[in-house]
């Protein structure tokens, strides 16, 4: 499958946010919910107060992430495993996919990424990661914390980096 970067065609009341983020969530999912003023760390479950802003679901195929624009919701998908229904390609493409071989105008690029200690000391409290995610690379049976670049082909230009899930071998 190509790549693919989408916006949702409208914007989401919270109702439709929340049954699209679960329709989407493959095991395993984790979610990152962000407030003007904290953080949830990244957890494994969707929290039931639902009230945050911003926020992204993460999983080994596709990164979600929304931002509220008054009582309703914008959202991206970040996909490595081609379309999403209900979403528009973020590039009018047309002219180069007819150039190209794949047809595809991003490729991906996928990266280890690390968490912070809980020692660290560059933030006043430190951050959640679930027992279930490795973010030390240390476990080798557990899914690990990765980051997928997605890269315009035409320009070789990183536009986005995705938080992924590497699954074990």
């Amino acid at each position: 499958m190509s790549p693919f970067v989408g916006v949702c065609q409208d914007l989401l009341t919270e109702t439709q946010l929340r049954e699209l983020v679960q329709k989407q969530a493959t095991a395993p999912s984790y979610y990152f919910l962000r407030w003007s003023h904290q953080v949830s760390g990244i957890v494994d479950k969707l929290p039931d107060d639902f009230s945050s802003p911003e926020g992204q679901m993460f999983n080994c195929d596709r990164e979600f992430r929304w931002k509220r624009q008054n009582d309703r919701y914008s959202v991206l998908v970040l996909s490595n495993t081609g379309e999403v229904p209900g979403f528009k390609s973020i590039i009018d493409d047309t002219e180069y996919a007819s150039e190209s071989e794949d047809k595809s105008y991003w490729k991906t690029e996928q990266r280890p990424a690390y968490g912070y200690p809980i020692n660290e000391t560059r933030f006043p409290r430190s951050l959640i990661y679930p027992e279930s995610l490795d973010v030390s690379k240390t476990s080798p049976n557990q899914p690990k914390l990765a980051q997928r670049y997605f890269i315009a082909q035409p320009t070789a230009t990183v536009h986005f980096v995705a938080l992924t899930v590497e699954m074990p071998r």
